[in-house]
């Protein structure tokens, strides 16, 4: 019995998310005995290492994956591959890759899916119980899944790393059938965040909004991020007028985020704001409205201007790290 873990992993980046999905799956493997096999487009010998501590058994490597990006043609190869093993099981990060291929697998498969889990699952025999939080996130939700064919996809930052010591981990080179792509990649954007993380797996985000009242008052932001090692981020408004890109808008609207840290500088904390950051472990807000509905939300506040406050912010930081450097 194998559990199945589908991972963005492309040429030999192992990002977060694909950790975090295969640990999930070991947590899932080891109440039913079953084994964690992972699918990665085109690794490296040292990458087995990585994956094996995360809790893989045996790795799938499709090089066909690394320049095939047509989630319907990926789906249709992947059905057909899990009907031939017998697998009931398939584990997916909730990204971008994982939110539009599991739906699409789930209706191949007539399999049940469940998406956005913030907590491993309990396996019994009448079914699959999984936890996610709903109501932008102001409430959390129980769910069992009772089909043939389960599909479950982990909410990135949503479950602590442990590392697995396996006796050894298996590799195989894995020829999906993939039919011709009526999708093509035509061309790739890179955004220019440098060493950042991306929002989805950042561990610590710096956010602003109108409050900064325009987007050469920006630098103070980006100053704050890289002296404590940050991924910038903003409101939609601040996105819809052009002051940062689209890529950088969380929210209900834009990319749902779950950081160790988030702090939100010049944010009222409209609910469709709050309901993609809520999942935070901690949120400081920095507003001069001490009306401002984000502080209700928040675990630490500061009332002050965010030109006088993050600045000075910045530098208590900086002089700290360096008296202990």
């Amino acid at each position: 019995m194998a559990i199945l873990v589908y991972t963005d992993i492309r040429n030999n980046t192992v990002k977060k998310n694909a950790l975090e999905s295969i640990q999930f799956a070991r947590a899932c493997a080891d109440q039913c005995n079953a084994a964690v096999h992972v699918i990665t487009g085109k690794i490296e010998q040292n990458t087995h290492g990585v994956l094996q501590s995360a809790g893989a058994h045996r790795v799938l490597e499709c090089e066909a994956l690394e320049s095939y990006t047509d989630v319907n043609g990926i789906s249709e190869a992947m059905a057909s591959y899990i009907l031939s093993q017998g697998i009931q099981h398939i584990v997916f990060s909730y990204d971008y890759t994982g939110k539009a291929l599991a739906p699409i697998l789930a209706g191949r498969l007539n399999a049940g899916l469940i998406t956005g889990i913030t907590h491993i699952p309990v396996f019994k025999p009448d079914g699959i119980e999984a936890v996610k939080t709903i109501f932008g996130g102001k409430a959390s939700a129980t769910y069992v899944l009772k089909s043939e064919i389960r599909i479950l996809s982990v909410l990135p930052n949503s479950i602590s790393f442990t590392q697995f010591e396996n006796s050894e981990i298996q590799h195989e080179h894995l020829l999906l059938k993939l039919p011709l792509a009526k999708v093509k990649r035509i061309e790739v954007k890179q955004n220019n965040s440098g060493a950042m993380a991306p929002l989805p797996e950042a561990e610590l985000v710096v956010s602003a909004g109108r409050g900064l009242k325009g987007p050469e008052h920006w630098g103070i932001i980006e100053d704050l991020a890289k002296v404590i090692g940050a991924t910038t981020a903003c409101s939609r408004p601040v996105a819809d007028m052009h002051w940062r890109p689209h890529h950088e808008h969380v929210g209900q609207t834009g990319i749902a985020i779950r950081p160790n840290l988030y702090i939100a500088i010049g944010i009222s904390g409209a609910i469709q704001h709050l309901a993609g950051v809520n999942g935070s472990k901690t949120i400081v807000v920095i507003n001069t409205d001490k009306d401002a509905p984000f502080f209700k939300s928040a675990d630490f506040g500061v009332i002050g201007d965010a030109f006088t406050v993050v600045p000075k912010l910045t530098e208590a930081i900086y002089r700290f790290k360096n008296s202990n450097s």
